[in-house]
């Protein structure tokens, strides 16, 4: 099905490039059909297969959006507010150069930490199962370093799985013990 939306796209482009001949009007609009429906042909299998991992894409244009257009205010709020702060204590009317440092500084500092923010909070809002889970992952490491108990291990390991991965069972299997080299020279 999704080959016959492509092949009718590019067809009607094919027959709008011929139609040129006859009628202007006719070719634009029959081409500008074909070039309409690519983009939504691509949309409507993209959704349908799920192609090209599109949560990912999803997620990263979310977060980098919302960071660009942080960044973009914090960086204008900081030239505004630092030009104002040099006219008032040096009476100058142009833009120091140093205002603008400072604040591209200041975005290069601020970069990191709102980009993990911004991905917490994208996360948390909309991507819940993937934040406990990994929340879930992290408590338990801590909770690894500390256990010596096999059985207790294996307990805790499979509630783990269980929350996070919710699969049908849940099994584990121990290599079994071997002897050391020192006791198998004996």
């Amino acid at each position: 099905m999704a080959r016959l939306r492509g092949a009718v796209a590019v067809g009607a482009i094919f027959v709008g490039s011929l139609s040129a001949i006859w009628n202007t009007y006719v070719s634009y609009s029959v081409i500008a059909f074909g070039l309409l429906g690519l983009p939504v042909f691509t949309g409507i299998a993209i959704v349908r297969q799920c192609l090209y991992d599109i949560d990912v894409v999803i997620n990263r244009t979310l977060v980098y959006g919302s960071l660009t257009v942080t960044l973009g205010l914090v960086y204008f709020g900081c030239i505004v507010t630092i030009q104002a702060l040099f006219r008032t204590l040096t009476a100058q009317e142009r833009l120091p150069q140093l205002a603008v440092v400072v604040s591209t500084l200041a975005i290069a500092a601020l970069f990191d930490l709102l980009r993990r923010r911004i991905q917490s909070f994208i996360d948390r809002r909309f991507y819940r199962r993937k934040y406990d889970a990994r929340k879930t992952l992290e408590a338990f490491s801590a909770r690894l370093r500390d256990e010596r108990d096999l059985q207790a291990l294996d307990r805790e390991l499979e509630g783990v799985v269980r929350e996070t991965m919710q699969p049908a069972h849940v099994s584990l299997w121990l290599r079994p013990e071997t002897a050391s080299k020192g006791e198998q020279a004996h």
